[in-house]
């Protein structure tokens, strides 16, 4: 792991540990690492942010950066962070930066890059980023006409990504009613525009107001509790919920019940099969996924390649196998035939097609890939260093071993740290879910006592 970029580019608290200089030097040595990778000497960056109020200071000192450096930049505004990686391959740019903290608080931001592919960048493109940005190796500014320019294309080219959105699908949605939830980000500047497109949709949206501090609060993916209830009480088809920049979606039934992740790849997944269209009847999904996916894809033909948590592992996986489904329960779900990344409102139009096409309701999609209850518990670390050592603990091993030993065949445990925050994240399945709190808490106090 580096010192700057985590799993999911850099992240922190804007003016703590995350600031215009420092963003300034990102874009500096972004378009130093692109112009020697690209062979070009003006590399066209594409740039878009979701709705905090750190992203535009952000914003403005990476572009900054890149321009002093020479880079061209493409200003895309407040737009998805799929749509960057989007329009960074349909513009044939160099390079897109996404500024976001996804589905964190507002006063958390970070600084994702995608590659010309619309990729996240390689591990080794990243190091020879934060190489230079630590150790002052970056080459002098540029002056007169070598500066970079900015052109500004926000609404068309977020015009252009919904088409390509709308081209994905096949039916009208006729006679569906959904309560679409846009968590006051990214999504607030697109969803409305998007679901618009199919007159016979009725769509109802909510928290698409942002103001710079209310993104995630309360709302989207990461609180569905409040759309679940609105879903139920207006006798809706569907809800759908994004994360701050909408590169995750999460749903809601007819009948308010959540479905996650898992049961997004079950009922895609059995559809794409149904049609021939799911390459190798098979789905990636992570460590992190429910065991009742795990029961549904044996029961129904599907095969399942598990991966270590992070879209990324999952991406790899699929491009290794030629792969096209995959996702991770957490709502991040990659259609490779359509996107090269996790997309909110692809997955939205995805899965309500499918259910459209079925003619039954979500609720009877659903509950033939029941959840298992399972228990997260987030135990505060100080450290990476905290981190290492509380995984190599000789007796936190063996009380997890204890505890699978225990569970036999119908539960799972898993410890892993977090790749973005400053937490192990304990996670426990059983048929029951009181044997999985009270396991995932006997864990977790281990933990707290290192």
């Amino acid at each position: 792991m580096g010192k700057l970029f985590g799993t999911d580019g850099i992240r922190g608290v804007v003016n703590e540990n995350l600031n215009a200089e420092l963003a300034f030097e990102v874009g500096c040595a972004a378009a130093q690492v692109l112009a020697q990778d690209s062979g070009k000497k003006k590399p066209l960056f594409t740039i878009g942010k979701d709705t905090r109020i750190s992203s535009d200071l952000l914003e403005g000192a990476l572009i900054a950066g890149l321009c002093s450096a020479g880079a061209d930049v493409l200003h895309l505004g407040v737009i998805p962070t799929p749509a960057v990686a989007y329009l960074t391959i349909a513009n044939k740019a160099d390079a897109g930066i996404v500024i976001s903290a996804s589905h964190n608080p507002f006063e958390h931001n970070g600084i994702k890059i995608f590659n010309n592919q619309g990729f996240k960048l390689s591990d080794a493109l990243e190091n020879e980023i934060e190489d230079i940005v630590l150790f002052n190796k970056k080459s002098p500014l540029c002056t007169g006409a070598d500066i970079g320019q900015v052109t500004y294309v926000d609404e068309q080219e977020s015009e252009d990504y919904i088409d390509h959105l709308v081209g994905t699908v096949d039916t009208d949605l006729a006679g569906m009613r959904i309560l679409v939830d846009c968590a006051n980000g990214a999504a607030s500047a697109t969803a409305g525009r998007l679901f618009d497109r199919f007159p016979k949709l009725h769509t109802d949206i909510i928290n698409a107001d942002p103001n710079g501090i209310n993104i995630n609060d309360q709302c989207g993916s990461t609180h569905i509790e409040h759309l679940a209830a609105m879903v139920k009480a207006g006798r809706y088809d569907m809800g759908i919920a994004f994360d701050g920049d909408a590169d995750r979606c999460l749903a809601v039934d007819d009948q308010g019940e959540l479905l996650d992740g898992d049961q997004v790849l079950a009922i895609c997944g059995s559809d794409l099969m149904s049609r021939g269209e799911l390459a190798g009847n098979t789905i990636v999904a992570t460590v992190m996924s429910n065991l009742g996916l795990r029961l549904y894809a044996r029961e129904h033909g599907l095969s399942l390649g598990i991966t270590d948590v992070g879209d990324r592992n999952v991406l790899e996986e699929m491009e290794r196998g030629g792969f096209v489904l995959g996702g991770e329960q957490s709502g991040h779900t990659i259609f490779r035939r359509y996107a090269t990344t996790g997309d909110g409102e692809l997955t939205a139009l995805q899965l309500l097609s499918v259910v459209h096409r079925s003619g039954k309701k979500a609720s009877e999609l659903a509950e033939v890939c029941p959840r298992y209850p399972q228990v997260l518990v987030n135990v505060p670390v100080e450290s990476k260093e905290k981190k290492a050592a509380v995984m190599s603990d000789t007796g936190l091993r063996e009380a997890v071993a204890q505890t699978e030993r225990e569970l036999g065949e119908t539960g799972r445990v898993l410890v892993r740290p977090s790749g973005t925050e400053a937490l192990i994240r304990v996670m426990v399945e059983a048929k029951e879910e009181n044997v999985a709190a009270a396991q995932a808490g006997k864990l977790a106090n281990i933990i707290k006592n290192l």
